[in-house]
């Protein structure tokens, strides 16, 4: 029972590491966008935040799911 903890801590912290990365990249990605053709940067604000919205809604049911896995591990 132990292990399946671990395993579910383990498992959220690559979750939340990797939607991290992500999270930087877009952003990365937009203020370069942003800074190439300043005149849309409401569009791309606006889209910038619908996708990191997402990527934290598939991280967080990742957690939830390693956690749900851990408590119904035998």
């Amino acid at each position: 029972m132990e292990l399946a903890w671990l395993a579910a801590g383990i498992g959220a912290a690559i979750v939340v590491v990797g939607a991290g990365f992500g999270i930087g990249k877009l952003a990365a990605a937009a203020m370069e966008a942003i800074g190439r053709q300043p005149e849309a940067a409401g569009d791309i604000r606006g889209s910038m935040i619908i996708m990191a919205a997402l990527i934290e809604g598939i991280a967080l049911f990742a957690v939830v799911v390693c956690l749900l896995l851990a408590i119904k591990a035998p």
